[in-house]
């Protein structure tokens, strides 16, 4: 836990929330700036401020709240499905520097797009630019 990061604040106390779900590691409560009724933040209690720095128990703990809880928020909003997101890095559009991960319920109809719509200019890699990126991905998995 951080004094400095809200998320550890609202895992403390010290800031209210919806709390929405919480066990040993994993606290959810509804985003107080919703982008749909029922915008959940799944997050670990834990301060880890990218993915990549949970350790993989925790990962896990977090992901099984996130599954346990898509289809409780899809029933409970009435909504058609959701979109799952992670914004890993401020680059990423990352405004809190605590992991945490979205599930918005979507709805026929709401205007929203797909994943891809995050990037207007996407890349159009030629077939040696892919087999490229398949392979400095394999080795840095091996590392």
């Amino acid at each position: 836990m951080t004094d400095d990061c809200i998320f550890c604040r609202i895992i403390d106390g010290d800031i209210p929330s919806r709390t929405v779900y919480e066990d040993e590691d994993v606290f959810a409560f509804l985003d107080v700036n919703p982008l749909a009724t029922g915008h959940t933040l799944v997050i670990p209690k834990a301060h880890h401020e990218r993915l990549d720095d949970l350790p993989e128990g925790l990962s896990s703990s977090l992901f099984d709240a996130v599954h346990a809880l898509t289809p409780a928020i899809e029933t409970a909003v009435n909504a058609d499905a959701t979109t799952i997101g992670i914004n890993n890095g401020p680059a990423a559009g990352q405004e809190v520097p605590h992991v945490h991960v979205h599930i918005v319920p979507r709805f026929e109809g709401d205007g929203g797009g797909p994943i891809h719509a995050i990037e207007p200019d996407r890349p159009d890699p030629s077939d040696d630019e892919l087999d490229a990126t398949l392979v400095a991905i394999g080795e840095a998995i091996d590392r």
